[in-house]
């Protein structure tokens, strides 16, 4: 485990969500390390009819693709991990458990197998509509955790699923799901073993905002 802390946390002076700005696939075009790490703090946004929810993001895990047995590229590209292969930027859903959507991102140049995976977010605006995503109540600000803490439930908050969001461009301003930089930058990042996974999970290549409660148990 380790713990990377930076200078105090710096927040630009206007957080203003209004015109959300969608990062550049320069962004995703490294190694997911760096891009898992760099995620922390920014924003995931989901346009929908004349709504918009957004979320902080805080909890992610990288998978470096070929080299790695517990990247779904481990084995080479096939119909289902195309987009694990380039280029990055753009969403990667599957299917687990019978009931579960997973969100992740394409990363490393066009060609090179790469992703993060997205297991937390903290919400920022649009909480009545996540709740409706999710279909449970939510009564004080202690619920706010059962909307998002969690790779599942973040999808379906944010009502990612395969049909309607696999292989979509993050990076692409006509896009209603992408990821923004709205000046947040965490002051401290964990670095831990990865969770939920029995191949290398001993890779500590699962990176959180330290301290924040909305980070999944594990």
């Amino acid at each position: 485990m380790a713990l990377l802390c930076g200078e105090a946390m710096k927040i630009a002076k206007s957080r203003n969500l209004s015109a959300p700005v969608p990062l550049h696939s320069a962004f995703y075009a490294r190694d997911p390390r760096a891009v898992g790490r760099d995620l922390l703090g920014k924003v995931l946004v989901r346009r929908q009819q004349r709504t918009r929810m957004t979320a902080r993001i805080v909890e992610v895990e990288a998978y470096l693709g070929i080299g790695d047995p517990a990247s779904h590229s481990f084995s080479g590209r096939t119909a289902r991990n195309f987009v694990l292969f380039g280029p990055p930027g753009f969403s990667y859903v599957y299917f687990i458990y019978g009931n579960h959507y997973l969100f992740n991102v394409s990363c490393r140049p066009d060609g090179e197998a790469g992703g993060v995976l997205f297991r937390a977010l903290e919400p920022i605006s649009g909480i009545e509509q996540m709740a409706e995503e999710r279909d449970i109540a939510i009564d004080e600000s202690t619920d706010l955790r059962k909307l998002t803490s969690g790779p599942g439930r973040l999808a379906e908050a944010f009502g990612i699923t395969r049909e309607r969001d696999n292989e979509k461009d993050l990076t692409s301003p006509k896009s209603d799901l992408f990821i923004t930089d709205d000046g947040f930058h965490p002051r401290c990042i964990e670095a831990t073993p990865r969770i939920g996974i029995t191949k290398a999970a001993e890779r500590p290549l699962r990176y959180i905002i330290a301290g924040n409660r909305f980070v999944s148990k594990g």
